[in-house]
């Protein structure tokens, strides 16, 4: 089906994508989902989202792995076969947040499938979520670059972080992706944080994907 939506992806794990997503989906009134749980069964991403937000609803997990591991191995474990047809956007009335597992060429099968594939099987745009670390400039112009050569529409970036204009200016100025946002990093992520972020950046979020 042809339901509006937007990808959101990062340079790696742990960079802020959760967070991203639940800022993203209540400044917009997206559901969310994310097809794919690898590990942490009991505080999964889908249930953040669900206690960090209000009046979002948030969608079932296709697959449900139980080893926080990549999903090519916690499938292989839990003795599934994850496969491309898996993957179809599940309908509903209102826009669609998917969220990935890790960065874009994480494996999903020993076949090799990978998330980028299912970007393009969805055909939605993707926001890209960077962190600032030592290496994270290389780590995200190859994941900016790998989209690209797959004819990925990049909606636009969101730094995690502090500013570091170095950082930014550089990634900004060679890929000439949009600057969306930068989210602070707290001590606690709190309900009342997302409903500020939210508020905070919708004006610029509705520009780009009204």
């Amino acid at each position: 089906m042809n339901r509006k939506g937007l990808v959101i992806t990062g340079i790696g794990t742990d960079v802020g994508k959760t967070v991203v997503s639940a800022i993203v989906v209540q400044a917009l009134g997206m559901d969310y989902w994310k097809p794919v749980q690898a590990g942490d069964l009991d505080n999964s991403d889908t249930k953040k989202v669900r206690k960090l937000t209000q009046d979002i609803d948030c969608l079932p997990e296709r697959y449900q792995l139980t080893t926080p591991a990549s999903p090519h191995h916690a499938a292989n474990l839990d003795k599934l076969t994850i496969s491309l047809n898996d993957f179809s956007i599940p309908s509903g009335n209102r826009p669609l947040l998917i969220e990935g597992a890790g960065g874009v060429l994480v494996p999903l099968n020993n076949q090799g499938l990978v998330f980028a594939d299912l970007i393009e099987h969805w055909k939605l745009p993707v926001i890209v979520v960077s962190r600032h670390y030592l290496g994270s400039i290389n780590h995200t112009l190859l994941t900016l670059e790998g989209l690209k050569s797959r004819k990925i529409t990049v909606a636009g970036i969101v730094f995690v972080g502090d500013e570091n204009s170095a950082t930014e200016s550089i990634i900004l100025l060679k890929t000439g992706v949009r600057f969306i946002a930068r989210i602070p990093i707290v001590d606690e992520v709190s309900p009342e944080f997302i409903q500020e972020q939210a508020q905070r950046i919708a004006p610029t979020l509705k520009v780009f994907f009204s």
